[in-house]
Formats: C-alpha cells, sequence, structure tokens
C-alpha cells in the first residue's frame, strides 16, 4: 500500500475530526445549550454555522481525496487551508456569536465566507489543471 502525502493525510484528519465535532455541537446545541440558544440566537446562526461547518468538513475529506490521487497538484493543498481558514472564521464566529453572545470578532464572518468561495475556485482549478493520465 503506497502511504498517503503528507497534505492529503492531514486533510483526511482534519475533516474527520471537524465532522466529529460539527456532530458534538449538533447535539450540545440541540440538547445542552438550548435555552443559552434561545437567549442569544434569535437569528439562527448556530444552525447557519453548523450547516456550514459540515458541508466544508466533508470538503475537507474530499480535498484529501484529491490530494491523494493527484499529490503533484498544490492547488488540492491551498483550498484546503482554505476550508479550514473558512470554517474558523465564518462558522467559528457564528459559533461565539449564537452561544456566547459574543460579537467582536463578526467582522471576520465575510473573510470567511470569501475563503469557502476561493477555496472552491481552486478546487476546480486543480481540476482543471490534471492532465488525464497517458495511456500507453
Amino acid at each position: 500500500m503506497t502511504p498517503l502525502p503528507s497534505s492529503a493525510r492531514w486533510f483526511l484528519i482534519l475533516g474527520a475530526l471537524n465532522l466529529a465535532l460539527s456532530v458534538a455541537l449538533g447535539a450540545a446545541g440541540m440538547h445542552g445549550l438550548k435555552a443559552q440558544l434561545a437567549s442569544n440566537d434569535p437569528a439562527g446562526w448556530f444552525q447557519t454555522a453548523l450547516h456550514y461547518h459540515q458541508l466544508h468538513a466533508l470538503g475537507l475529506l474530499v480535498v484529501g481525496l484529491a490530494a491523494a490521487r493527484m499529490p503533484s497538484c498544490r492547488w488540492f493543498a491551498w483550498c484546503g487551508w482554505l476550508l479550514l481558514a473558512g470554517i474558523v472564521l465564518f462558522s467559528g464566529n457564528l459559533y461565539l456569536r449564537s452561544i456566547a453572545g459574543i460579537h467582536a470578532f463578526h467582522a471576520a464572518i465575510p473573510f470567511g465566507g470569501g475563503a469557502f468561495i476561493l477555496a472552491w475556485l481552486l478546487f476546480a482549478g486543480g481540476a482543471l489543471t490534471q492532465r488525464p493520465p497517458s495511456s500507453t
């Protein structure tokens, strides 16, 4: 069995850990944080954070698989790091806002959304730049 390239391995690990974290946060939101969210989160920021967190954690897994399949493509590594930055800046700040009522980092939320968009554009670019294997 061929070992995974380092970036592929890290994005698979980070994707799995973020999926586990999103499930734990979802369970906490449904059970332990209901009263807290009722007072701090009338707009539903927690659900938005959870949704984007889960989608982009799955995206980290996809990036890890793509990086394993095409290890020479650096676009995928940039994509993965931007997805992680987006999770922290976008979802992380919405979690802070909804759970703790902290609005101090609100200005970072659009940068997280921008990181998500740029990440997926880089993923598309990486897929476009890859050449199919030559048949001999």
